[in-house]
């Protein structure tokens, strides 16, 4: 199955791939390495997710929140390679957590990520990992996630 099938399976349509919000580019494949800057999260509608896990957010939310940056990681992947099925493997993803100072459930908001680059990936999707507690991103977002991809040429 592609990962477009899984995608549409799990109901969920990948927006258009944000546009940069300063000096740098979406994503950028060197040496069969796509590297993708940080995405912050979008609901359906467009609107930022914002909040801070352990102070106006639970963990379970955090996930969801974190499942939306996975959702537009994989829009950035469609836009800069074309094709989803040029997706050799997830290599790594690094997810920020705006936490309060005593929330340590950040591996636990991460996996929102992590579960959907499996179910849309199989386990190509398996990667790496950080999940990293900070005490705020930009625009007030609960999480923002990057990536490296291995790509097929």
């Amino acid at each position: 199955m592609t990962p477009e099938a899984r995608l549409s399976d799990l109901g969920i349509a990948l927006p258009h791939a944000a546009a940069p919000a300063a000096n740098y580019v979406p994503g950028v494949v060197h040496g069969g390495l796509l590297h993708i800057s940080g995405q912050i999260p979008f609901d359906k509608d467009g609107n930022l997710m914002r909040g801070r896990l352990g102070d106006d957010l639970t963990t379970k939310e955090g996930a969801a929140i974190a499942e939306r940056c996975g959702v537009g990681l994989i829009a950035q992947m469609k836009a800069v390679l074309g094709n989803l099925d040029r997706v050799e493997r997830i290599v790594k993803l690094g997810v920020f957590v705006a936490s309060a100072p005593d929330f340590t459930d950040q591996p636990k908001v991460a996996n929102g990520a992590s579960d959907l680059m499996v179910a849309v990936f199989g386990e190509l999707g398996r990667h790496a990992r950080s999940a990293v507690g900070v005490a705020a991103l930009p625009l007030g977002v609960a999480v923002e996630i990057d990536a490296i991809v291995a790509v097929r040429d």
